[in-house]
């Protein structure tokens, strides 16, 4: 006779065997795998992080669909779940994302306040395990291999626990996805959201994967799920067929992970405290432009939105890069190295507009972008002054003011007027 399979309540994380009902709160949010206690590499996602944080701080939003993003020619950084109802997307243009749901409240984003909340969320996955890798302010990969002596409780249990933890400290919900490597636990994060906790064993992982869409592999983008559709390749199952030779020979390095994939095999580690690198921002135009004023006043934009990023993880960029593409998607990029690395709007700007100056006779232009690299830590930014420019002092105070007074009252407090165009 098989014995009872165990189950886990997500609400009260009693322990009982399988069941309809929690027998301890009379939940139905009870969870079972026959491998719920033996796995132990997970990804936490948090829902729609950012409408989520504007939600519970301002109650009244709670059920009216929600837009967090630029203006009306920026891009939807995320949505609640009501807008994403109506078809809204994360990096949709607004124009179209308001077509879809034009009684969508927008906001624009406050990165400074979403970095704070991530950091106390990390600190709490840090209770749990130092194997930590950070994909973004609201997603990460956790391997708990081994904790359980020390926590006296399975990775489900602890991971169960985070999501209650946050709801109840944070009054903010994410969604958890638990196997045995990271492609596998990142896909099943997706699989039930929001409020999700899936699980996706050694044992049902064929099966799982056999018919679903190459698409779920993360990184595959529309261009290289093109060229694999050009091979004859939909579905997991489709891959299958193919040989591993026969893939490398045909994506190189690509086909190796994907001959892999396939079945169900990652051997990536999950890497505490990976590096970021770079931190950017672009946006592509509704209309391809060459308008100096459009151009100038979305680039300022940008330069505040990798600003106000670099600020709140406390990092600053030596190298200032610049990124055009023109009508005919051909790509031109310009960077330049400072001498002292910066995480200020108007140095950034400053910086990208000079190397804007060198190529703007070369368009129409159908995106632009800039960000920072060679990354350091906030200490380090902006130690010299540039004589050169004996303003840059006094616009490094304003904006610092500026930053205080955004962060007590909003980020519409106060506009600048290049902002406007």
């Amino acid at each position: 006779m098989q014995a009872p399979t165990q189950a886990l309540c997500r609400d009260c994380l009693t322990l009982s065997t399988n069941g309809p009902r929690c027998p301890h709160c009379g939940s139905r949010r009870m969870l079972t795998h026959p491998e719920l206690f033996d796995l132990s590499i997970a990804h936490m996602d948090c829902d729609a992080f950012y409408a989520s944080v504007e939600k519970r701080d301002n109650p009244e939003l709670a059920d009216k669909p929600l837009i967090i993003g630029g203006g009306r020619r920026g891009v939807v950084s995320t949505a609640c779940y009501i807008a994403r109802i109506r078809g809204v997307r994360s990096a949709m243009p607004m124009f179209q994302a308001l077509k879809l749901c034009p009684e969508a409240v927008v906001l624009k984003p406050r990165m400074t306040l979403y970095a704070e909340i991530s950091r106390t969320i990390r600190a709490m996955m840090h209770d749990l395990t130092p194997a930590v890798e950070p994909l973004s302010l609201d997603e990460a990969f956790l391997d708990l291999t081994g904790t359980a002596r020390l926590h006296g409780a399975p990775p489900a249990v602890m991971l169960a626990r985070l999501t209650k933890r946050m709801r109840d400290e944070l009054g903010l919900t994410g969604s958890i996805g638990l196997s045995y490597n990271k492609f596998l636990a990142k896909v099943a994060s997706d699989l039930d959201k929001p409020r999700g906790f899936s699980v996706i064993g050694r044992g049902d992982a064929a099966d799982f994967l056999r018919d679903k869409p190459v698409s779920l592999i993360w990184g595959i983008g529309p261009a290289a799920q093109t060229a694999l559709e050009r091979a004859g390749i939909r579905t997991f199952t489709d891959l299958l067929r193919w040989e591993r030779t026969e893939l490398v020979a045909r994506f190189g390095a690509t086909g190796e992970r994907l001959w892999h994939l396939a079945r169900g095999q990652d051997k990536r580690r999950v890497s505490p405290d990976s590096p970021v690198k770079s931190i950017s921002n672009e946006t592509t135009f509704n209309e391809d432009t060459g308008d100096p004023d459009i151009l100038d006043g979305h680039l300022w934009r940008m330069a505040e939105k990798v600003s106000d990023r670099a600020k709140a993880k406390e990092l600053a960029g030596r190298v200032v890069t610049l990124k055009l593409k023109r009508a005919d998607h051909s790509t031109l990029t310009r960077r330049i190295a400072r001498r002292d690395a910066t995480h200020m709007a108007d140095t950034i700007y400053r910086t990208a507009r000079a190397l804007f100056d060198q190529v703007a006779d070369q368009g129409p232009f159908r995106l632009l972008g800039c960000g920072v690299s060679d990354l350091v830590t906030a200490d380090q930014a902006d130690k010299s002054g540039d004589l050169l420019d004996p303003g840059a002092a006094q616009r490094s105070r304003a904006e610092r003011a500026t930053d205080a007074i955004r962060n007590r009252f909003g980020a519409d407090a106060i506009l600048k007027g290049r902002a406007l165009r």
